[in-house]
């Protein structure tokens, strides 16, 4: 068995985060009214003014998101995400593909394990689609441009993994490259499986 992983990017992650949508999370979540109150009056339709001495601006809109780097930000975008990778995984589930997926906030990987790369690459396109979408319905836009595919494999012999077509549903032409950067690592796909690491379902 070869193992595949597809890198992908959620471009503007914080900033597009749905705060409707999370505040619905939350409530099914199970939280208290009072936790879920305290963010629908911090996130959503918030306003505040300035005062001098007698005077009082009058009353406006002001933008507050779930901001990068914020103490709760990161259990709010782990909570955001839960459900998205709960219908996630159960597409797939229904559509009989066994891909594992992997979430860094705004990065992800869909990982698989196959004998031939050529089903490898038609699994990966298909799961990407259906995420691509599912991110979509969520307020969420996958960067196409910053999609990566990557192949590992334990042979001996010439080593030349598929390029991956991502065309058919707006994505680039994926080549696989000798060397992945990813999250500050940078690893060499020559003889390498990481499927040691990896469950295989």
């Amino acid at each position: 068995m070869s193992t595949s992983a597809l890198a992908f990017n959620i471009t503007q992650f914080f900033p597009s985060l749905n705060h409707c949508l999370l505040l619905s999370i939350l409530g099914k979540a199970g939280f208290e009214s009072r936790i879920v109150n305290f963010f629908l009056n911090y996130l959503v339709n918030r306003k505040t003014n300035y005062s001098w001495n007698c005077f009082y601006f009058h009353l406006f809109d002001i933008n507050v998101e779930v901001g990068q780097g914020l103490t709760l930000s990161f259990v709010l975008s782990a909570l955001y995400l839960s459900l998205f990778l709960h219908i996630l995984e159960k597409h797939l589930k229904n559509l009989n593909l066994k891909i594992s997926t992997l979430s860094f906030v705004n990065d992800g990987l869909l990982i698989i394990q196959r004998k031939s790369f050529q089903v490898s690459n038609a699994c990966l396109l298909s799961s990407y689609n259906v995420a691509s979408k599912l991110l979509f319905k969520f307020g969420l836009l996958v960067e196409h441009s910053k999609t990566e595919v990557f192949h590992f494999s334990r042979s001996q012999g010439i080593f030349n993994p598929p390029s991956l077509d991502l065309s058919s549903i707006g994505g680039p032409m994926l080549v696989p490259k000798n060397t992945w950067r990813y999250l500050g690592l940078i690893e060499s796909f020559l003889f390498i499986n990481i499927s040691t690491f990896m469950p295989i379902r």
